[in-house]
């Protein structure tokens, strides 16, 4: 990639190396039900930002220096969205938020059922798990790096990481919950797998502990100042860019940060995560920062 496109050029050139990625990721020669597969490869091939595949492999260059790692950091990108694109379908599941459309398009559950929505979210997280063993079959990093990416990978995703903030958010309601639970439930369900993402694309760089601390203060912070602009998002945000409905937090009676501090504040809160988000970044000494830096503004910027 070129160092000097624009960020939202260069995002979308990550994202198109994810999906090329993606759609070599579940082995043809597996003897996978029809249907499964299926139902599998429409949510993940559903589209979206791809930001998290783009953190994996913005933080291994930024550590590293250049992308000489790409092969390497690629089936980790794929991993993370496998983990959040399970993570999509079962939200979306009556049971949980109850949704009929993601990215434009008709829900997993809709097209194929709630049994089946359900056990291609649990393929897609098992899948997750035997995608970086992968990179080092490719070379590129060591099997010590991979053992510890699986490990935080185990724990972001999982009950002390998006699980539990996604119980907590089930859990939460109006005139109930508070700002310290919100804020819980958003770097829970939300930022743990941005920190996996940029902390896994650095241990794939080869980072020190210390940007290893860092990058993950990073990920907390455009994790949180993330989900506070899709709370945002969600009241003044465009249907046709979003891809479904407005106002859908209000009318689950689910607690948002502009419910408890409103707008501005809100506003203004994403704005003082992303200065200490940069702040991290540049307190790390990566020899390539850039990308991680323009990333966090970008997010602030972003309508959809």
């Amino acid at each position: 990639m070129n160092e000097r496109v624009a960020i939202k050029e260069y995002l979308t050139q990550c994202a198109e190396l994810t999906e090329a990625s993606l759609k070599k990721s579940i082995p043809t020669e597996w003897d996978v039900p029809d249907r499964l597969r299926e139902a599998m490869v429409y949510s993940l091939e559903a589209g979206g930002k791809r930001l998290r595949p783009a953190l994996v492999l913005s933080a291994a260059e930024a550590v590293f220096g250049k992308p000489a790692l790409r092969e390497a950091a690629l089936p980790v990108a794929c991993a993370v969205e496998f983990i959040h694109t399970y993570s999509l379908i079962h939200d979306d599941l009556p049971a949980m938020d109850n949704d009929d459309f993601r990215r434009g398009k008709p829900t997993n559950h809709k097209v194929f059922g709630e049994a089946m929505a359900i056990l291609a979210g649990d393929a897609l997280l098992t899948h997750a798990f035997h995608l970086i063993p992968q990179a080092v079959r490719k070379g590129g990093i060591s099997a010590d790096a991979a053992l510890a990416i699986v490990e935080d990978l185990a724990k972001l995703a999982g009950a002390p990481g998006m699980v539990g903030g996604q119980v907590a958010d089930m859990l939460g309601e109006q005139g109930i919950t508070s700002i310290s639970e919100l804020e819980y439930i958003h770097l829970h369900k939300t930022s743990d797998l941005i920190v996996f993402s940029v902390t896994a694309g650095g241990r794939i760089g080869g980072a020190t502990n210390k940007q290893l601390e860092l990058l993950a203060q990073y990920g907390r912070n455009i994790g949180l100042a993330f989900q506070i602009q899709d709370d945002i998002l969600d009241l003044i945000g465009d249907e046709k860019k979003l891809g479904k409905k407005t106002n859908s937090d209000v009318q689950q009676n689910k607690v948002t940060y502009p419910f408890l501090i409103g707008l501005e504040e809100s506003k203004a809160q994403v704005e003082r995560l992303t200065q200490a988000a940069k702040s991290a970044v540049l307190e790390a000494e990566l020899l390539a920062p850039e990308r991680l830096l323009e990333i966090a503004d970008y997010l602030v910027q972003r309508d959809h």
